[in-house]
Order: structure tokens, then sequence, then C-alpha cells
């Protein structure tokens, strides 16, 4: 069922089982006492609307340091170099100021509680369910990458099969979701973004004096086969984006990464945007992803550097690199590094801090599940007007419904080598459509419901098919230029055939879209009055993000 067994063993101590022990009584502990706090669905699915800007903010950011950022961003490292942190300052981060800027008071306004409700509210039944659904599949599947490297770091600690660490890796993240709902998952998010920093910050360091300083990796990456200087710079990218014209990696990186792929992810996941729900007011939801914006620039200097210097540093992943073969990959890179490098002790606090990312991502995507499958499925369409406790004790069972699922889908993420590829399609699949829907239907108040679902549906497909064609060899893209060109793909074709199909049917009335779409929404009804406490100019969304937007230009110019 799962791949072959790790060949790593980390040599922990019982001073790195302690540290690991403490850890987890702390994620219990705060469950368990999340647990008094919940008293109705609201509570359960939204921590109550009452949490302040600096939690969900940190929450926000910490709910993306899952798989997908810590071994799959050191992954990109080891294989494509500093073109990587396109990831990070083109493809998060504007999105999440646009997010912040322009989304968040549609979102927070108008008292959804989530993402494809919005959907109902704006296009109608077809639309929400098309996007309720495969949002659904679309977090078990990414949730199956975080348990199956949660389940890889069990399996490399204490020599466990795969499959019981999975199990058991799975048991404790439903332990403190089912106990305190998303509260439980925000406040571990808090204290896992500080544990991961504290593990990882060490690793970079040590890292970096072990192969001579900035300029000693400079010189082994130079020298590296299947590296060279190119993978020192971020523009223009070539061998993350597939393209040997560097123009038109450019052009993908831009399009198919910044746009498309990131502002589908940022500005429509709710993975994501239930955090920002979960604030006390309207300037702390705005404020949520814009403060998550600070430390999600300087992600890469932890993450990614030591993909880099473990692909020049280690035996094994150097003959990766060669072509060579080797029982590893790219995906083991920080756990290698982390074997070669790291004494007991510090190695303890290492694997603590990538339990607490995956246990984040994979927590994330169970909290924002259980609320779609609960309020956007089961209340909607299959059990209708019961009791709020119902629907409370509803969500707790579809929690472990989604986790025993997540198991299964970890099988898939087993048989990729490197889990951003896989990454990157189900983002194409399900995202740069959802993105292309909405953006629209928020600007252009002609487009009608029918547009909504058949754009959805057909944006995806398309994608699809980019795949397909990619996999058969028809069209040839290596790297992640498969997805870029995908998400492109599917975003035009949501473009053209909504635009198409809406000037041929009935658009809803203006006054049924106030709220909904930009033009029609009162500039006081997309802000709020500040609270007390709110008046500082550090408090202003729109001043922040300048600020978080000038230094994300400036990084870009100092390493591109």
């Amino acid at each position: 069922m799962f791949a072959q067994e790790s060949v790593l063993r980390l040599d922990a101590q019982a001073i790195d089982y302690i540290i690991i022990a403490l850890y987890f009584v702390f994620v219990l502990g705060i469950g368990y006492l999340a647990k008094r706090a919940v008293s109705n669905s609201l509570d359960f699915f939204l921590s109550g609307r009452s949490l302040p800007a600096w939690v969900t903010g940190l929450a926000f950011i910490s709910a993306n340091l899952g798989a997908i950022e810590i071994m799959g961003m050191s992954a990109n490292g080891a294989q494509y170099g500093m073109p990587t942190v396109h990831y990070f300052w083109i493809g998060a981060i504007p999105a999440m100021l646009f997010l912040g800027v322009v989304m968040m008071p549609f979102y927070y306004g108008s008292k959804v509680r989530s993402v494809p409700e919005f959907m109902l509210r704006r296009f109608g039944k077809p639309a929400h369910l098309v996007n309720a659904i495969s949002f659904a599949v679309a977090q078990v599947l990414i949730a199956g990458v975080n348990l199956f490297l949660l389940a890889t770091i069990v399996n490399v600690l204490l020599g466990w099969p795969i499959w019981v660490s999975t199990i058991v890796a799975a048991v404790i993240v439903l332990s403190y979701i089912t106990l305190g709902g998303l509260s439980a998952a925000i406040y571990n998010e808090v204290l896992q973004f500080f544990v991961i920093v504290a593990a990882l910050l060490p690793l970079t360091i040590v890292g970096l004096h072990r192969v001579g300083g900035w300029q000693g990796l400079v010189d082994k990456v130079t020298a590296a086969p299947n590296g060279g200087a190119e993978q020192l710079s971020a523009w223009p990218g070539n061998q993350l984006s597939g393209f040997d014209n560097s123009f038109l990696s450019v052009i993908g990186l831009v399009f198919g990464l910044g746009f498309v792929l990131s502002f589908g992810y940022w500005t429509t996941n709710f993975v994501e945007v239930q955090r920002a729900m979960a604030s006390k007011n309207m300037s702390a939801a705005r404020r949520t992803p814009i403060i998550g914006a600070f430390p999600k620039m300087f992600i890469p200097f932890i993450v990614i550097i030591p993909g880099m210097i473990a692909a020049v540093a280690v035996p094994e992943l150097q003959a990766v690199k060669a072509g060579t073969g080797s029982e590893v990959t790219y995906n083991d890179a920080l756990l290698l590094l982390m074997r070669d490098l790291l004494p007991n002790g510090m190695l303890g606090l290492a694997i603590t801090g990538l339990l607490a990312s995956f246990m984040a991502g994979m927590a994330a995507n169970l909290s924002s599940f259980n609320t779609v499958m609960t309020y956007d499925l089961l209340e909607r369409y299959v059990i209708k007007d019961r009791s709020d406790g119902f629907y409370l004790r509803t969500g707790r069972w579809v929690t472990v419904v989604g986790t025993l699922i997540a198991v299964g889908t970890a099988a898939i993420a087993s048989g990729y080598s490197n889990l951003m590829d896989y990454l990157q399609q189900l983002f194409s699949f399900f995202n740069a459509p959802l993105f292309a829907t909405f953006i629209l239907g928020m600007f252009w108040k002609r487009m009608t419901a029918t547009a909504g679902w058949v754009g959805l549906v057909s944006g995806t497909t398309t994608a699809v098919v980019v795949f397909v064609l990619s996999e058969t060899g028809v069209i040839n893209l290596p790297g992640q230029g498969a997805s870029f060109v995908g998400a492109g793909a599917a975003f035009v074709v949501d473009i053209v055939l909504s635009v198409v199909i809406s000037l041929v049917t009935r658009p809803k009335p203006d006054e049924e879209l106030k709220g909904l779409v930009y033009s029609l929404t009162p500039k006081a009804d997309r802000t709020e009055a500040a609270q007390e406490g709110d008046h500082g100019w550090y408090r202003k969304p729109t001043l922040l993000a300048g600020i978080a937007l000038a230094m994300t230009v400036v990084l870009n110019i100092v390493f591109g």
C-alpha cells in the first residue's frame, strides 16, 4: 500500500523523546482546555468569531507550514535552489495582501460560515455544490500528504512500519480537533509556529557553518551536477518552471504561479480564510493575512536554504543530484541534514518542529473539511433543520471520517519523490478555476449563476486534461511546468466560458448582489469603524500591506 520503508534512522536518545513527549502533552492539553469553550457549532467551527488578530495571523501562516512548506519546499530547494523562493515572494505574499485589503471585507462582512457559502449567495446551489465537493476532496487529499510525512517521521524515529505510524499520527491530530474544534487547531498552530522556527533556525545556522558559510554554499552549488549558478538566483527559474526559454519561464512563474495558482490558493482556500473569519472584528480579519505575510517572507531562509545545503553536503542527496541513483529522495532533505548535523537535544527539538508542522497542516485541512462537510453539504442538502447541538456532534464525527479517508489518501502521496509536484497539480485542479469564477463574479455584476458552475467544471476539466497530456508524454513539461500551464489554461477557459455564458443568460438583480459584488457594495459596508484599541498606525490594514509589499520587492531585487 505504501512506499518502501525509510532507510533513515535518527539516533534519538532519551532527551529527544522527553522533548517530543512534552510537546504532545501541550498539544493535547490545549485541545482539552479549548473544549471547555465550545458550547455551540459556531464555537466549534469558527471559534465564536472572538480571536485577536495576532493569534489568527500566526495561525494563518502556521496552517500553511505543513508538508507543503517544510518538506515540499526543502525538497524544491534541494532540487531547484533559490528559484523556490517564488512560492513565497511571488506565489504567496501579493495574494495574501490582496485577501486582507480587498476580499476579507466581503467574507467577514457577509457573515458567511465558509467560502462555499459565499459562492451559494453569489451563484446559487449548482456552483455551491461543485465548490463544496471539490474543496472537501482536495482537503482529504492534502491531509493525506501531511499525514504521510508525519508517519514518515514516526517511522524514522521509532522504526515502526509506515502504516502503523500513519494510524498513530492520525489519532494524535484527531484527538485535539474533535475536542476543541477550530480554537484547539488555532491555538495549537500558534504554538506550532514558534516550535517550527525554533527547530529550523538552528538547523540552518549549523548547516551553513558546515559548508563554509554563504560563500561556501555558493561555491558548492555552482560546482554541483544538475545544479550550477542558475540555482543561486531566483530569476528566470527555468528548471523550476520547466521552460527552456527564459522569457516564457518568467511569464509562467508570474502568471501561472504568481497570479492563478497563488491567488487561487490564498484568496479562495477556506483552510486559510477560516482563520481570518475566526477574528473578533472586521479590522482583525483584514489584518490576519497581512500579519501572516511578515513571517512568511522570511520562511524561505529556514526551509529552502537547508534543502540547498543538504543537496551539496549529504552524500545520498549528492547521488540523487548527480542522477546516479539512491534509496532516498529530495523529500528526505531535512531528515538527512538533521541526521548528519544535529546533536541529541537539538535533534529532539528539530523532530518536534517537523511533527508540529505536519500536525498544523493536517489539523488545518481537517478543521476546514469538517466545516464545509457539515454546514455546506450535510446541513444544506442531506440532513436539514436539525438542532445546533446535532450539527456540533455531526462536525466531530465528520472529523473522524475525514481522518480515516486521509489515511487512505496518504498512500497516494507516498508515490511522489517530490511532493510539491503532486500538490501543485492538486492546486491547478481545484484552486485555479475557483479563483477565476470568484474574481470575475466579485468584480463583474453581469456574471450569472449558470456561468458560475459551468466555468468551475470546465476549468477543472481543462487542468485535468493538461495533467493527462503531460503524464502521457503528449506535452513535455518537466519540473512543475505542467501545473503552471494547467492552472493558466484552467483560468483562461473558465473566464472565457463564464463571459460567453453570462452574456446569453439572465443575471441576478442588483439589489440581490449588494455585499457580494464590489461595485454594488458601499464603501461603508466594506470597512468597519475602528474598534477600541484599533487606532494605531500598525493596526491599519492598507498601510501594513504596503510595508509588506515593499519589503517583498526588496527581497526579490536582492536575491533575483
